[in-house]
């Protein structure tokens, strides 16, 4: 879609602010990488369309369901036909890769920079691109792990085995009985790991990772840091777009640049320090990606 020469959506001023981004990228001392699922939609997971389809088609029929993620929360009769979509929905989001590079251009842009990525994403796709796992803070959760439901513990537990055992062994849209993961601990249902009500759990693993994340913005506090927003919706900005905000205005250093379709904006108190493209964050990080090989 794009080359060297031509501009992001026909415009000039956009490819000047891609231009302006590169140069940033370049100039920063330290980059926080801060994504949203606009990243991965990107990257081609996406919930409704073909995907959606060929995977969901028989519970499309049933229920009429019209996307992954609202399906997510139906309110099935048994356990069984539960597991049977989501061992499925953690499959394909979880367990196969992107279809498109965006989260391997996105490496090969901050990979010679002390980076770290604070995302609400949970789909794991930053460790499987070759991110480093240390350098990375998942907020929200991890469609790679179950808890209990209760929660009796603050524990998680990988799941790949159990879901791909779920996905061999359905049928008629259910799981056997016997895979209905239960909590080793208290023996009830276990859940997904992920931040939908104040059952969440914040495991070890968690909290190590909440705590190598401050100690980043601890070190790179009057530094020239380059706060780089990519395809963050309104859903939850206190997480990463309002802390970026004010984290660009207490630091005269810093830069606060903003990647999103659709909704890329700045206040005017560090509009002077910022960069905002209107545009797919895939394609603008193609670009970024040839303009530093230049």
């Amino acid at each position: 879609m794009f080359s060297r020469t031509q501009t992001i959506q026909s415009t000039r001023s956009c490819w000047d602010s891609v231009k302006k981004l590169a140069a940033e990228l370049k100039a920063a001392d330290a980059v926080l990488v801060g994504a949203g699922a606009g990243l991965s939609t990107s990257a081609g997971f996406t919930y409704t369309g073909k995907r959606f389809q060929e995977t969901f088609s028989d519970f499309i029929a049933k229920y009429g369901f019209r996307d992954m993620y609202s399906g997510g929360f139906y309110p099935f009769d048994s356990l069984e036909e539960h597991w049977a979509y989501w061992s499925r929905y953690i499959y394909i989001n979880r367990y196969q890769d992107a279809p498109k590079s965006v989260y391997r251009d996105l490496l090969e842009l901050v990979r010679d920079k002390d980076y770290f990525v604070l995302t609400t994403n949970v789909d794991h796709c930053f460790q499987k691109a070759g991110f480093d796992k240390h350098r990375l803070f998942y907020t929200q959760g991890d469609y790679g792990l179950f808890q209990c439901s209760k929660p009796c513990h603050d524990k998680t537990y990988d799941n790949e085995s159990l879901v791909r055992q779920m996905i061999d062994r359905q049928k008629d849209m259910r799981i056997p009985s016997e895979l209905v993961p239960r909590c080793p601990v208290c023996g009830a249902p276990m859940s997904m790991n992920l931040r939908a009500d104040d059952t969440f759990v914040e495991d070890a693993g968690w909290h190590k990772a909440a705590e190598r994340y401050q100690d980043f913005l601890r070190r790179h506090q009057s530094m020239r840091i380059l706060f780089l927003e990519l395809g963050v919706g309104s859903n939850t900005p206190g997480i990463i777009k309002y802390p970026f905000w004010q984290m660009t205005y207490q630091n005269p250093k810093a830069v606060y640049a903003c990647v999103n379709y659709g909704e890329a904006y700045v206040p005017r108190e560090i509009g002077e320090r910022s960069v905002c493209i209107d545009g797919d964050a895939g394609e603008v990080l193609k670009v970024l990606k040839e303009l530093k090989e230049i």
